[in-house]
């Protein structure tokens, strides 16, 4: 068993969705094509996929079915994480009625919660844009109170996460979409939270194409790993365990 983790699929298999990456140039070129295949030569069906945002570009959850699907067909378990792209995200009830319809069966999420998983317990939310300025948004946003919002479910993952580690004695890693340190800006909030937890490794997406700055890098005792699957050439990355 073992754990993979991939961020920013951007799938669009709807065709009236019809938004494929590959406008954005050669590095997009048949990228489903390339995650089917790595994915189904890399993963097994014990194995876990935390897929970390940005999953699809389908507006409703009914749109969002068939890259869904998409992803519940290929091997192992999975877990979703929301990016700011997923406008499909719905409640955690509403999830699950859907799936049960589709006959959705590998897909859970990582939402105000935590998952034991092979060898750790898995934290994390989304997190938020650096800073306001760099907040981008359809609708007017609260910036202050989206940042507060992330911290509180941050927390809510970390503290049930931490009794799955007294439990298990397994390390807690964490999952955002959003880096909590890029460019000069940190999120503090987010950073406090993983120091008091003790984590030490955090694995994020949403950056594509500024990987100088964005690569691995250590901040404050917190390793920091991107995952956007153009920067891992749409290769599932394998997470190893290390405690």
């Amino acid at each position: 068993m073992a754990l993979y983790a991939i961020a920013d699929l951007h799938l669009s298999t709807l065709s009236s969705t019809n938004k494929s990456m590959e406008v954005f140039g050669h590095r997009w070129q048949d990228y489903i094509s390339r995650i089917e295949a790595s994915w189904k030569r890399l993963v097994g069906a014990d194995d876990t996929v935390v897929v970390g945002g940005d999953i699809s570009w389908a507006l409703t959850l009914e749109e969002a079915t068939e890259d869904i699907k998409f992803i519940d067909r290929l091997p192992g378990k999975k877990i979703f994480l929301k990016g700011n792209h997923d406008f499909w995200w719905s409640t955690m009830k509403k999830h699950a009625e859907h799936f049960e319809r589709n006959g959705i069966t590998t897909v859970s999420f990582l939402f105000n919660n935590a998952h034991e998983c092979e060898d750790f317990v898995i934290a994390g939310t989304r997190g938020w844009f650096f800073d306001e300025k760099n907040q981008r948004t359809q609708n007017p946003a609260d910036f202050d109170k989206l940042v507060a919002r992330e911290i509180l479910r941050f927390k809510t993952s970390l503290t049930e996460a931490a009794a799955l580690r007294e439990a298990t004695g397994k390390e807690i890693i964490a999952f955002m979409h959003f880096p909590p340190v890029f460019a000069g800006f940190v999120s503090e909030g987010l950073i406090s939270l993983m120091k008091e937890y003790g984590v030490k490794r955090l694995y994020y997406g949403h950056i594509h194409g500024n990987y100088t700055i964005a690569a691995t890098f250590t901040y404050e005792g917190i390793e920091m790993s991107i995952i956007s699957a153009d920067y891992l050439s749409f290769v599932p990355k394998h997470i190893d365990k290390r405690v």
